[in-house]
């Protein structure tokens, strides 16, 4: 039998990356007024940001995000009182669907929000450092043997995949949910897995089992298993476990506390558990994990 291929579509087709920095600052850091010639998005995880987007002013809290297209003129100052975190990616894509981000200021769900992490870690393998998280506009390859395999291309399917979901999930006429393909859960269902992750990001610190998230959340089993596989691609207690070792990363990242006091606080047993479980997560000790994101890049108060 003979066969004939098919060239899929690409909705969105990113062509390059502009720059990838992460910044975590004090309340008293106001940046000059920018614009580039590419889409750039704000993503905030932790604190409050004061934005002006051309003559719109905007409050971002965390998990929210915020699109300029080229040109934009954009100003960023933080807010409140706690140091706030937040990355900046700016990439080069012409397909016309990216109208849909124009000045957009959306929600970021957990998945997107994985996809986000997922980024900028794969940016601190791909880029270096000193440029990656600086002024500098160009990020600057690593060539050491620490990069992985295919990380400038993850980074690219990483990026390509968030801004699907978020077309997806914040189109009114699509209805359209990012489920695997032939899954029995239906769209009505999205209500019941944030709150199961919401319930589980408020007992992080702590042990869960399936028995104990069925009953807290008056949930089948069967259902509660196929509902986390439908939506993420794993059983409950992995993902479980996923959260914990991404919650690992950022308070590494913010270098308060050791490691054994990171494993105490997110409930595990011992220091050798926690690193365990860390390496087959994230696939290196937190030890290095922490020598592949330093130095990390404060701006100046």
């Amino acid at each position: 039998m003979a066969y004939e291929d098919i060239a899929l579509k690409k909705e969105l087709d990113i062509d390059k990356i502009a720059f990838f920095r992460h910044f975590e600052l004090s309340s008293r850091i106001s940046f000059q007024e920018e614009s580039h010639n590419c889409w750039e998005f704000i993503y905030v995880d932790k604190g409050t940001l004061n934005v002006m987007s051309g003559q719109l002013p905007h409050t971002l809290c965390k998990d929210d995000i915020l699109f300029h297209p080229p040109g934009e003129l954009h100003k960023i100052q933080a807010g409140g009182t706690a140091a706030a975190s937040f990355c900046i990616i700016g990439f080069q894509c012409g397909s016309p669907a990216m109208d849909f981000f124009r000045c957009k200021n959306l929600k970021v769900a957990p998945p997107e929000r994985a996809l986000i992490s997922h980024l900028v870690e794969e940016a601190r393998f791909a880029f270096s450092d000193s440029q990656a998280y600086s002024g500098c506009r160009k990020p600057v390859r690593r060539f050491d043997a620490a990069v992985p395999f295919g990380s400038e291309q993850m980074i690219l399917l990483y990026l390509q995949q968030l801004l699907i979901q978020l077309i997806r999930r914040n189109s009114a006429d699509s209805g359209i949910f990012a489920l695997a393909p032939g899954s029995s859960v239906g769209h009505g269902d999205e209500e019941l897995f944030y709150k199961i992750i919401s319930y589980m990001e408020e007992h992080l610190r702590g042990h869960l089992s399936v028995s104990q998230i069925c009953k807290d959340n008056l949930i089948g089993r069967s259902f509660l298993q196929q509902l986390f596989r439908d939506y993420t691609g794993c059983g409950i207690i992995d993902y479980f476990s996923l959260m914990k070792i991404n919650a690992a990363k950022q308070l590494i990242l913010q270098k308060q506390l050791n490691f054994s006091q990171i494993a105490d606080y997110l409930g595990y047993n011992s220091i050798h558990y926690f690193s365990r479980q860390f390496k087959k997560l994230a696939g290196m000790s937190p030890s290095e994990y922490a020598a592949s994101i330093a130095p990390t890049h404060k701006a100046d108060g």
